[in-house]
């Protein structure tokens, strides 16, 4: 790649060494911000400059969270902080994330300018990109342009000159492709210049006759940014209908837009739970058996078998973690195969086709993408909801949010409809995820006509990007980071969670047996959990270990198979617990409270555990984003709506069957 700056020669760049895993942020270094539109590869540009390693945390003084991390320039010029912005089109401060940049660029409340901006402009919309470098361009800051996108304009007969581009916008200008790790080098040197170059003089711009029309002084922006344009920096050749235009005739369609949706969907969690069965068995068998005969041994080997310390350990951990990561193949599979989705393009379609959904309960299409997230995990979900300009579809969609199932349900679901629905249990995982999107309308509707008649839509503006060839390695680097967020799950509150339960289960409330060895029937933890039963009883899965589950399941909800694993293990503590025999138990623990009915208890189970509460970790963001109120008014409504339609499930499958 060529570097062009204006006015001077291009020279060769040396080689950046900011490819390999971030250091920790470097305080007093100098910042760099990375700004630019969404769907722009900004954050891709961010992740590849930082080794893969974000820190995230709120702005201060704000609730935005604003990415960080160190990027090293090179060997001469030292690491500078890197700061990944959220992704907006100006610094007109409609929402949140805007508003943060628009005071951070200038000058309000939170802090100084950073050193430099890199914005980062799509080369198939540049005039639509590079509105914002036309903003910050009106004040003497060091700028750096880094064109993406370069290969899709291209395609669509659009040239852009670097050079020329850099000569009229007065800034460096750098062609990279941040999905293939390319351009980084010369970006790493325009950076390490400007740095130690003077700071620029701020454009002047042109007359309006009234500095406080909005639309005005876009207008002149938009303006200066044609000529900049139209002075040989772009070129444009006529030419025929797109791949990706022919391809989104049908795939944005009315009808066979969504109906391709749901197919892909369905092959989503079909292919999932289909590859992922027989290395689900190989792990549990990894698990049940050797993992848990060495425990077993090397305890036994050292004085401490049979001691509550062995109960803690082989009934607490090793079966209710081991368990848990049985489904890692699963996870993997299915983050991999939603990546693939992801970085082809397709994703962004779904914005669009399900637009007129959105605009049906009263939100905007925009909140379709925080609702997105939250089938990923609804606790970033609702931090995305800062990308609404309206402060009530912010706290509606917040609302709404919980209903979306989170790949933590996932495992749930996988368990049951393995259990109950052993032959299509692909079909019925991904009847959940339908229900969800029901419950995210019936919910949304509901909440139109009672609290948010006066609540109207907002018209969709969406970049969409073009389809691409999925990368590998980009592949493989967001599977392994959500991947990895799931395994910090069950390293973290998981241990925490399963330790509680075992503590709970070790203590015993009748007959005479010692701490620690307490069959689970009789301990605390049984006591509690039929004390809560019979609520769930008119839904047919009123059965302690079911209800302990659900309530431990509000921790986290893959605490809900650890529950299980550990109770069902700690009832037979000679042997381990592999997943048929732990099927076994659920079975039987269902036709016990379901009174033979066991399908219906099951389905009814699944929408239970589909829209109650998630987990303490979504309730703990919805108070910080919506407050108090509004937190404790979603747990009533989720709780109320989970068992009214798992009550309706099971008493209409029962009469049915």
């Amino acid at each position: 790649m060529t570097l062009f700056r204006p006015g001077v020669r291009a020279a060769p760049a040396p080689s950046c060494h900011g490819d390999g895993p971030a250091a920790a942020v470097v305080s007093g270094a100098p910042v760099v911000a990375l700004a630019g539109a969404p769907n722009a590869g900004k954050s891709t540009l961010f992740n590849g400059l930082t080794g893969g390693s974000r820190v995230v945390g709120n702005w201060p003084g704000t609730t935005v969270e604003v990415g960080r991390g160190s990027w090293q320039l090179g060997v001469d010029d030292g690491a500078v902080q890197i700061l990944d912005l959220p992704g907006a089109y100006g610094l007109d401060g409609a929402s949140p994330d805007e508003a943060l940049i628009r005071d951070l660029f200038t000058g309000g409340d939170l802090g100084p300018v950073p050193d430099l901006t890199v914005v980062v402009a799509d080369a198939a919309h540049l005039t639509r990109s590079l509105y914002l470098a036309a903003e910050l361009r009106e004040a003497p800051q060091r700028l750096v342009v880094a064109l993406t996108m370069v290969d899709v304009a291209a395609r669509r007969g659009v040239t852009v000159d670097p050079g020329r581009l850099a000569t009229a916008l007065g800034v460096p200008v750098v062609v990279l492709d941040p999905r293939r790790r390319e351009g980084r080098e010369a970006l790493a040197r325009a950076v390490a210049d400007s740095l130690v170059a003077p700071l620029p003089a701020a454009r002047v711009a042109g007359p309006v006759d009234d500095p406080t029309d909005e639309l005005a002084v876009a207008d002149e922006r938009f303006a200066w940014l044609d000529a900049v344009l139209g002075a040989g920096a772009v070129t444009e050749a006529p030419v025929g209908r797109t791949v990706t235009d022919r391809v989104d005739r049908w795939v944005t369609a009315p009808v066979v837009g969504p109906l391709l949706f749901l197919a892909v969907m369905w092959a989503v969690f079909q292919a999932t739970t289909t590859l992922a069965a027989p290395l689900q068995d190989a792990l549990g068998g990894l698990v049940s058996g050797p993992v848990t005969a060495a425990g077993r041994g090397l305890l036994g080997l050292i004085g401490l078998g049979g001691t509550w310390v062995a109960g803690l350990l082989l009934d607490g951990l090793v079966a209710g973690v081991g368990m848990l990561l049985t489904f890692v193949p699963l996870m993997a599979i299915m983050f991999a195969l939603l990546a693939l989705l992801e970085d082809s393009g397709y994703l962004a379609r779904a914005a669009l086709v399900t637009d007129r959904v959105m605009r049906s309960i009263g939100l905007p299409g925009r909140a379709f993408l925080p609702l997105v997230v939250g089938f990923g995990c609804n606790v970033p979900a609702i931090s995305a909801t800062r990308i609404l300009p309206d402060a009530r579809h912010r706290v509606m969609t917040a609302l709404l949010v919980p209903f979306t199932s989170c790949s933590a349900r996932l495992t749930v679901y996988v368990l049951v409809a393995s259990t109950f629905f052993p032959q299509v249990a692909g079909t019925v995982v991904f009847g959940m995820y339908l229900t969800s999107i029901l419950f995210v309308v019936g919910v949304g509707l509901l909440l139109r006509r009672t609290l948010w008649r006066a609540v109207g839509p907002e018209p969709l503006v969406l970049d969409m990007p073009a389809y691409q060839r999925p990368t590998l390695q980009l592949v493989a680097a967001v599977t392994w980071v959500r991947l990895r967020g799931f395994l910090r799950t069950a390293g973290g509150i998981v241990v925490a969670t399963v330790t509680l339960v075992w503590l709970l289960q070790a203590v015993p409330v009748h007959g005479g047996a010692a701490f620690g060895q307490v069959p689970p029937e009789e301990s605390l933890f049984a006591a509690l959990a039929r004390a809560i039963a019979p609520v769930f009883s008119p839904a047919g899965f009123g059965e302690w270990h079911t209800a302990g589950a659900l309530v431990v399941g509000f921790v986290a909800k893959e605490a809900v198979l650890t529950s299980w694993a550990q109770t069902y293990a700690a009832a037979d503590p000679t042997a381990g617990l592999a997943p048929d025999q732990l099927q076994a138990h659920v079975h039987a623990a269902f036709g016990l409270s379901s009174g033979g009915a066991v399908t219906a208890a099951a389905l009814a189970f699944l929408v239970f555990l589909l829209a109650y509460t998630p987990c303490v970790a979504t309730v703990a963001i919805q108070r910080r984003e919506i407050g108090l109120r509004w937190t404790l008014f979603g747990i009533a409504l989720q709780l109320t709506v989970a068992w009214t339609v798992a009550v309706a499930v099971f008493q209409l499958g029962r009469l049915i069957a």
